[in-house]
């Protein structure tokens, strides 16, 4: 091997001890930084977790939310012809629009009946109070004959002793008096008759006779009916389904004709666990966005929580009895309603939502030591 390596490697093995010797201090130093690293990240990491758990718990929100609005099948209760649609699909209709209008002649021709049928109901009974004050003139004019039978009856009883009036003659007299008072007491029988047939009161007005009123009430009804036969938009919104319906066809008394959804009653109907509920209350303020619109914030307010879950009001509700139940967190639905900017795009029932809703809520360190 040549001297200049051999002299190297010795330079090499002499120098190791003294590396060795520099590298000894830098060990304490490592025994005390690794712990407080270790603890430091412990402790920060709680320090974050407590600061996420004071300031939660205040909002309460899901995504299990939906646009809804008023949504009513057009109907009618009575029945015809479809004569004339006034609107098209789509169309924004204001309250009280014309929408379908069935043919009128019908109902019209019934008007006219029934108000016939109530000028005869009167006319009947301005005759039944005239037929009335006939029977008290003829009640008055029999009281008359009743007292001259009564008078020739009387002489003849005086007199048929003293052979100056035949016996016929006062069986005559007095069988002209009887038959004289039983057609007294018959008119006095036609006179109440007629009386109640009047309603207990020959001078009282026509109008409040029952037939009367029968006849106005038919008539009303009828006037109802022609009135029904025109279908008007009960509050404004949008038409749709109207391809469903026809002029020409018969539409049935209470058979849909198409779809009204209302533009002015629109809120949300949001499932938020019932977990969630703990401290959310009627009033707190709601942030909602439509999934439609990302980006867009619209202001609400919490209108009702549904005394009720979900499940309670489904056909075959949970029956937790049996042995093989399994607990599920419930929903419990929450109504919000929504305000509206006049800039804002238009809300449409069905929509995705997700709300969240600002109980107002605050954590304090005294609910942790305390739980």
């Amino acid at each position: 091997m040549p001297e200049g390596s051999i002299r190297a490697d010795r330079s090499a093995r002499d120098a190791a001890p003294d590396q060795a010797t520099t590298r000894k201090p830098a060990r304490p130093r490592r025994r005390w930084l690794r712990p407080v690293l270790m603890l430091g990240g412990v402790l920060v990491v709680a320090l974050g977790a407590g600061e996420v758990w004071l300031r939660g718990g205040r909002y309460a929100g899901t995504d299990d939310a939906y646009v809804q609005a008023d949504k009513l099948l057009l109907a009618t209760d009575v029945s015809g012809i479809v004569q004339r649609i006034a609107v098209h699909e789509g169309e924004a209709v204001r309250t009280g629009q014309v929408l379908v209008q069935l043919d009128p002649a019908p109902f019209r021709y019934a008007v006219q009946q029934a108000e016939a049928q109530l000028l005869q109901t009167k006319l009947n009974l301005e005759a039944m109070q005239a037929d009335y004050r006939r029977i008290l003139r003829d009640v008055a004019a029999q009281e008359a004959a009743v007292q001259l039978a009564q008078a020739t009856n009387n002489r003849a009883a005086q007199i048929v002793n003293s052979g100056a009036v035949t016996r016929a003659a006062y069986d005559q007299a007095r069988f002209g008096l009887a038959q004289a008072q039983q057609q007294l007491e018959s008119l006095k029988v036609q006179a109440q008759v007629q009386l109640a047939k009047l309603g207990g009161s020959a001078d009282a007005p026509i109008d409040q006779h029952p037939d009367t009123r029968a006849a106005q009430a038919r008539l009303d009804e009828a006037r109802r009916q022609l009135d029904h036969a025109t279908i008007r938009a009960p509050f404004a919104g949008v038409v749709t389904q109207v391809s469903s319906l026809q002029p020409g066809q018969y539409l049935g008394a209470s058979t849909p004709a198409f779809a009204l959804v209302s533009t002015d009653h629109v809120w949300v109907d949001a499932l938020p666990k019932e977990t969630d509920l703990t401290h959310v209350k009627a009033g707190d303020p709601v942030t909602v966005t439509i999934d439609t619109y990302p980006g867009i914030t619209w202001n609400g307010a919490v209108a009702s929580i549904s005394p009720a879950s979900g499940s309670t009001f489904s056909v075959l509700p949970a029956q937790n009895a049996s042995g093989n139940w399994v607990k599920v967190v419930q929903r419990i639905p929450v109504r919000i309603r929504v305000e509206q900017p006049a800039d804002a795009p238009q809300l449409r029932a069905g929509m995705s939502a997700v709300v969240s809703i600002d109980t107002g809520h605050e954590r304090h360190l005294s609910d942790l030591i305390g739980g």
